[in-house]
């Protein structure tokens, strides 16, 4: 028996069931969207039988059965040529026997601590890494931006040396959105898979960011839990042995005693680096020293995807997704409990895909298809996503635009909900009319310096041209106004993501999710019974991409 979301939305006007309309699926309104549903596939990926759903594990085939049946049982067909899965080649590396991060130094060996002060890993498909006596320079931001004026390698060869970074971007300290990086909100120069990346360009033998808990937007705690045990990897035909031998993350107090070390002051040249003109610096006679074993395992993860076939035009597609994977085994809490169930991050977004495709399926098909798709490897770097992008199921030129899901906050009711790229396709047209049912608004990200656009599978698509939509649950409650939210927020991002503490709670209030299911389900069907195709904002960086992509169309 389902229970449904009227009775949660009443407070907030126009978002109970209706029927009637001239839709294709012969109903508008929202429909009797399951908490039953919501509360059980949650509970149920979240539990200590999945493991932690990691990649390549007896709880990927677990969770993959699993969304199999859902899907089934939603009303879905499988979406794949018959299969309900798309293979996504992984290569899982896991760095063992450590040596710790040696710096030799003008004031003799500065060690660290392997999981205390920093972590290290690698993307090179070998069984040993070694990296010898490499000459150290900190490169500032490591951005190499020409069409911003900007290049922190300018003048300075690191070839087989190691890189010292910092995270986030120049500007994020502005408190504006103005400045040669979009001032407070992160670019894609500040993630770090942008800063490994361009270290590998440079030619780096290793590349270390040095973590600060605001720019990064979470504590080392997060840093330890997700860079140590087994990494995923896109399998690749050369290995990766073009990148980094070894890229890893310092702690900030380690970084300022190896600064100190080499007769350099660490906050000094932090500044200096925010600023234009800002001149890569060798540590003088300092050199870093790190060596490590892998276990090196190659498997083929799996998407999962479902479809509902579109009742007129079924070759043009409206897509939903959500990464069903999280991290497996981690680092132990103070208990002994090693399993990162990831409750919030994504078992409760992968229900959602359920519990939507439920609920259209029994609207009826609208016009256009409805594809259900749930990703693999997304706390690897959205690399599930990637793959899809890359090699789509349905062709991106036909696919209308979609919606992201990742880690819904269980709050109360909100009087808002925060957009991530807020303004950059007409997608935020479609949010405002479902907003308006709901007499609800849209904010933009009270911390854009995190990055969070950079960070989710929607990014995948984007970089594709597919316009996608990916909304944060609201900040403002009801009960209690901002204070709550941030709270609720700060609370959850400090003391259970990506630890083992992100668990199941009987006890949650789901209304603020409820609230925002009963969102993607009007977006979702309007934009598969309009005959529009929405595009990116003029001059947005993805606009290019998809007129391209649309003209052969």
């Amino acid at each position: 028996m389902r229970l449904l979301l009227a009775t949660l939305l009443l407070p907030l006007g126009a978002c109970t069931a209706t029927s009637g309309g001239t839709g294709t699926g012969g109903r508008t309104g929202d429909p009797g969207l399951s908490l039953e549903t919501m509360r059980t596939v949650t509970r149920t990926l979240a539990s200590d039988e999945f493991e932690g759903r990691a990649p390549g594990t007896a709880g990927e085939e677990k969770t993959l059965a699993y969304l199999a049946e859902q899907f089934a049982a939603a009303g879905l067909q499988p979406g794949n040529n018959g299969s309900w899965f798309q293979d996504v080649p992984l290569v899982e590396i896991t760095p063992r026997d450590v040596s710790g991060l040696t710096f030799d130094t003008p004031q003799g060996a500065l060690s660290l601590v392997y999981g205390a002060d920093m972590v290290v890993t690698t993307n090179r498909v070998t069984p040993r890494i070694d990296v010898n006596d490499s000459d150290v320079v900190f490169v500032g931001y490591g951005i190499n931006a020409p069409e911003r004026g900007w290049n922190d390698y300018a003048g300075v060869d690191v070839r087989g040396k190691t890189v010292v970074i910092l995270v986030n971007d120049p500007d994020w300290q502005t408190q504006s959105l103005e400045g040669p990086f979009g001032g407070r909100a992160m670019t894609y120069y500040g993630r770090w898979t942008y800063k490994y990346e361009e270290a590998a360009r440079q030619g780096a033998a290793a590349a270390l960011i040095v973590h600060q808990a605001e720019p990064a937007s979470y504590g080392w705690n997060v840093v330890q839990s997700s860079w140590s045990g087994p990494q995923q990897v896109a399998d690749a035909a050369d290995g990766h042995m073009g990148e980094t031998k070894a890229n890893g993350w310092i702690q900030l107090d380690a970084a300022r005693r190896l600064f100190a070390a080499a007769g350099q002051d660490f906050d000094r040249m932090a500044e200096a680096a925010k600023r234009p003109g800002f001149t890569a610096v060798p540590l003088e006679r300092v050199a870093a020293s790190v060596s490590f074993n892998n276990a090196v395992r190659r498997h083929a993860s799996k998407n999962v995807i479902g479809i509902l076939p579109g009742a007129t035009r079924p070759d043009e597609y409206v897509l939903h997704t959500a990464h069903w994977d999280h991290l497996g085994r981690c680092e132990a809490a103070p208990d002994g409990d090693d399993i990162c169930n990831g409750a919030i991050d994504n078992a409760v977004g992968t229900a959602a895909l359920v519990a939507l495709a439920e609920a259209h399926a029994d609207a009826g098909a609208p016009a256009r298809s409805l594809v259900f798709l749930a990703v693999t490897a997304e706390e690897s770097g959205l690399l599930g996503s990637k793959y899809y992008g890359e090699n789509p199921i349905y062709p991106l030129a036909q696919t209308v635009g979609g919606l992201n899901i990742d880690a819904p906050m269980m709050t109360a009711p909100a009087r808002d909900v925060v957009v991530i790229g807020k303004g950059k396709s007409q997608l935020d047209a479609y949010l405002e009319r479902a907003l308006a049912t709901q007499g609800r608004t849209a904010s933009m990200e009270p911390t854009p310096e995190a990055g969070y656009y950079y960070r989710s599978d929607h990014f995948s698509l984007a970089k594709q041209g597919v316009p996608m939509l990916y909304v944060d649950s609201g900040a403002d409650l009801i009960e209690g106004g901002t204070a709550a939210g941030e709270a609720a927020q700060a609370d959850y991002t400090e003391n259970r993501y990506h630890g083992p503490q992100d668990e199941y709670d009987p006890a949650w209030n789901w209304g603020g999710v409820m609230q925002d299911l009963a969102l993607y389900y009007r977006i979702g069907r309007e934009l598969a019974d309009s005959d529009e195709w929405p595009n990116w904002v003029e001059g947005d960086e993805f606009r290019a991409i998809r007129d391209a992509s649309r003209a052969g169309r």
